[in-house]
């Protein structure tokens, strides 16, 4: 049963649509039955009766079923059987051409047709008795050369139709793997966004209502700017959800984004003192306007880092500083130790430090952070385009 299945995959593997398989059958049959009446009543002179060159013919014909498995083999046969017994015209030609068309080694394909060539002069076929030597010679090379000829063709001709289908499916699993991977960044820019807007803004809201809670009976004053202060961070961050979203609906070139400039960090800032976090602000260097990428980074890096201080280190001393050079904008967020257990249990995915590496990696720039002096620290260094 296993001889059985390899040979029925060879057998199919032979003929790539049904198509081809009838052609086959076809020109075995015909050729066979051709070259038979042909030979049986050329005028010949040869050392076989024509009935047997005939019967010879039919089966030298018959063999072309395995033209596209074997070529080389059936060339070979068709070369020392056809020449020994005169069978074979027609059939002949075919046989030729299937040997280039099939077979990939053109030196194997050019030594067979040189010899079948130098065969038929030297033993001529029945119908060429008649004919002079140079008439042979001449009649030889059209007999030999046009098949060969025509079947290289067609057989480059089929490579470069299959390289072309190769590089098609290449093409095609690679733009598969292209949108693949532009859809996972998509979703991970958009997990980092949703990071930015919800998970800070509602953690430092969560800080702020704790402190409204501890001074609500006893300082209303400033219960209730405690209390604006969480309405105005919601509205921001109402915004910037309205955005994101904006953004998956519309595109990103959709909706203009508002370029961030040093008034909205020192607002930041600011919202994290009013939250009790002793934070100090300093900023070395000419102030301008930033490009929007650059600012926006800006703003998501002291963010983040103020958040990590409100979940991680309470109300630890931090201090954030903004280094406003010609090429580059330098931002180091560093907090003191802990004093005491942060009140706000406020959990934390672990996700808010990667998001601003990928942030500032994609500007071209360079981010370190880790423990310092018993507190943390968050550095970043981003380029700015030249002008």
């Amino acid at each position: 049963m296993r001889v059985r299945g390899r040979w029925t995959g060879a057998w199919t593997g032979a003929w790539p649509t049904r198509r081809s398989r009838a052609l086959d059958v076809f020109l075995a049959v015909s050729l066979a039955a051709g070259d038979a009446a042909f030979l049986w009543f050329a005028d010949q002179r040869f050392w076989l009766p024509p009935p047997v060159v005939a019967g010879c013919s039919v089966v030298l014909g018959l063999t072309l079923v395995v033209r596209r498995v074997h070529p080389v083999g059936l060339a070979v046969f068709a070369l020392v059987f056809g020449t020994v017994t005169g069978a074979g015209v027609f059939a002949a030609l075919v046989i030729l051409y299937s040997l280039a068309a099939y077979t990939s080694s053109r030196r194997t394909v050019v030594t067979i047709a040189v010899v079948t060539y130098v065969a038929g002069l030297v033993f001529p076929s029945p119908t060429a008795a008649t004919e002079n030597f140079a008439a042979q010679a001449v009649f030889g090379i059209a007999f030999s050369a046009v098949p060969v000829l025509l079947g290289l063709y067609m057989g480059a001709r089929k490579q470069l139709l299959a390289s072309l289908q190769e590089r098609a499916a290449r093409l095609e699993r690679e733009q598969h793997l292209l949108a693949e991977r532009a859809r996972g960044e998509e979703r991970t820019r958009i997990a980092r966004e949703m990071h930015d807007v919800v998970a800070n803004r509602i953690s430092v809201m969560v800080v702020h209502a704790g402190a409204l809670k501890a001074i609500a009976a006893r300082d209303p004053g400033r219960a209730a700017e405690t209390a604006t202060v969480i309405g105005d961070m919601g509205r921001q961050a109402l915004e910037e959800l309205r955005h994101v979203i904006g953004v998956l609906r519309q595109g990103e070139e959709a909706l203009p984004q508002e370029a961030v400039t040093l008034a909205h960090v020192r607002e930041l800032v600011g919202q994290s003192g009013a939250a009790g976090l002793r934070v100090d602000l300093s900023v070395r260097g000419e102030e301008r306007p930033m490009p929007t990428a650059v600012g926006r980074t800006v703003y998501r890096l002291v963010q983040e880092a103020l958040t990590n201080v409100h979940k991680h280190a309470g109300a630890a001393d931090t201090r954030v500083a903004l280094g406003l050079l010609p090429e580059a904008i330098e931002v180091e967020i560093v907090n003191a130790p802990p004093t005491a257990r942060p009140e706000h249990l406020l959990p934390s995915g672990g996700n808010g430090l990667v998001g601003l590496r990928e942030r500032v990696n994609a500007l071209g720039g360079s981010f370190d952070a880790g423990p310092r002096g018993g507190g943390y620290a968050v550095r970043a260094r981003l380029p700015l385009p030249a002008s």
